[in-house]
């Protein structure tokens, strides 16, 4: 049957990809873009760095009004779907509405975990996963004076790279015996450890907060941690790990595990309709395991395989995950999953930078980088050659890629 109309709720990178592809790929329907937040879609990468030093919203649009109105793709913005019908195909929205649909994109996301530590309504106790947030966060920075950081992935990492320059102290304290643990190699996490540490940013590892501290007057004044250590500050940002926005696949009987269940065209259980981003998970095309990548690019490579599946070239989803975070004067860059990998291997390419390369029963699986972009883009290209890549092979170039690539 050929498709009339396809809805795709939520207005993230992933789902302004899927709108964008569809008419780059001929899709000649209606395309209906739901959205719970106001505005156009934007980037949010910025979000935890330059944002917080412009402040400028419009800075962060995809693209112009006149994208959308020139494509045809419908704006919902400022809409919350309560509920799918997979039965009578369509969804319901917070305002009573149905709306039909051929086919279902659901580009959810995520949203930020809410670790069990008490008294976390206090005031002044942020979150930072959208523009609202950021704006509200840039908003309390001006009279701040120390902010903690409950948190040390990305975003907080990021955060607290901007925290000096922003004129405020920031302390991060994480559970974890390292930094980014759940994505980088211990080499690196030791590498930004020391760059945040130079920086002035004052790091607690291997230590959880057990409640937030209340002023006397519904203020947050700080965290004591697990060991009964109170530490002062007078904004606390969360950034300990999302969760996937799956519920809306729950409730219309979808599979759904960590994140919604597709395979590797991105289809649900359900044929009409399909997932993609950080809301689901799907057989990694290297290891074959199930993953969920909270990912911009993973977000948008999974919506252009939808794309060419909707609009009649099905491709399985084979992109290689890549990944990023700029931290300071740092750019970390991370081709490839290293969950699962044995052997870590640190080498500092001739031109700069330190690359760590990982390796899963002797076989390259990611690679991590700093400031050594010919070794990124070289790592990317390999791992999407399908060609099995052996650390024998690479120590005999001392393990420098971008020779190793020259000579095969």
């Amino acid at each position: 049957m050929t498709l009339q109309r396809v809805v795709i709720v939520g207005g993230g990178h992933g789902g302004f990809q899927m709108a964008a592809s569809l008419r780059a790929d001929g899709f000649a329907g209606e395309i209906l873009l739901v959205s719970d937040e106001p505005g156009l879609p934007y980037q949010r990468p910025p979000l935890s760095k330059a944002f917080l030093k412009h402040g400028d919203a419009a800075r962060l649009d995809l693209r112009p009004s006149t994208f959308f109105e020139k494509n045809t793709i419908s704006l919902m913005p400022q809409t919350r779907v309560t509920s799918i019908d997979p039965a009578g195909k369509h969804i319901a929205t917070g305002d009573g509405k149905e709306i039909g649909y051929d086919h279902l994109v659901l580009a959810t996301g995520s949203r930020n975990a809410r670790p069990p530590i008490a008294n976390l309504d206090l005031k002044n106790v942020l979150s930072l996963r959208n523009l609202a947030d950021a704006a509200e966060l840039r908003t309390r920075l001006s009279a701040a004076r120390h902010v903690l950081v409950v948190g040390g992935g990305f975003i907080g990492m990021e955060f607290a790279a901007v925290a000096p320059g922003l004129g405020v102290n920031a302390t991060v304290i994480e559970g974890a015996e390292r930094l980014m643990s759940r994505a980088v190699s211990d080499t690196m996490s030791a590498h930004f450890l020391m760059f945040h540490q130079g920086w002035g940013t004052n790091v607690r590892l291997g230590q959880f907060v057990s409640e937030l501290l209340d002023d006397g007057a519904g203020n947050v004044a700080g965290a004591r941690l697990a060991d009964g250590t109170d530490i002062a500050g007078d904004i606390v940002l969360v950034a300990a790990g999302v969760v996937p926005n799956s519920e809306l696949a729950t409730d219309a009987g979808l599979a759904v595990s960590d994140g919604i269940d597709v395979d590797d065209l991105l289809r649900t259980s359900n044929p009409d309709i399909s997932a993609l981003g950080d809301c689901c998970n799907f057989p990694d095309p290297l290891s074959g395991r199930r993953v969920r990548l909270e990912s911009v690019q993973a977000a948008t490579d999974h919506a252009r395989t939808i794309s060419k599946r909707l609009t009649g070239k099905p491709t399985p989803y084979a992109a290689v995950p890549w990944f990023w975070s700029d931290q300071g004067d740092l750019k970390l860059q991370i081709a490839g999953l290293g969950a699962g990998a044995d052997e870590h291997v640190a080498h500092k390419p001739e031109k700069g930078g330190l690359a760590v390369l990982s390796f899963s029963a002797g076989r390259l699986v990611s690679v991590e980088t700093v400031d050594s972009a010919s070794t990124h883009m070289t790592a990317r290209k390999l791992l999407a050659s399908g060609r099995i890549v052996s650390k024998p092979e690479l120590a005999a170039v001392n393990y420098n890629l971008v020779d190793y690539a020259r000579a095969v």
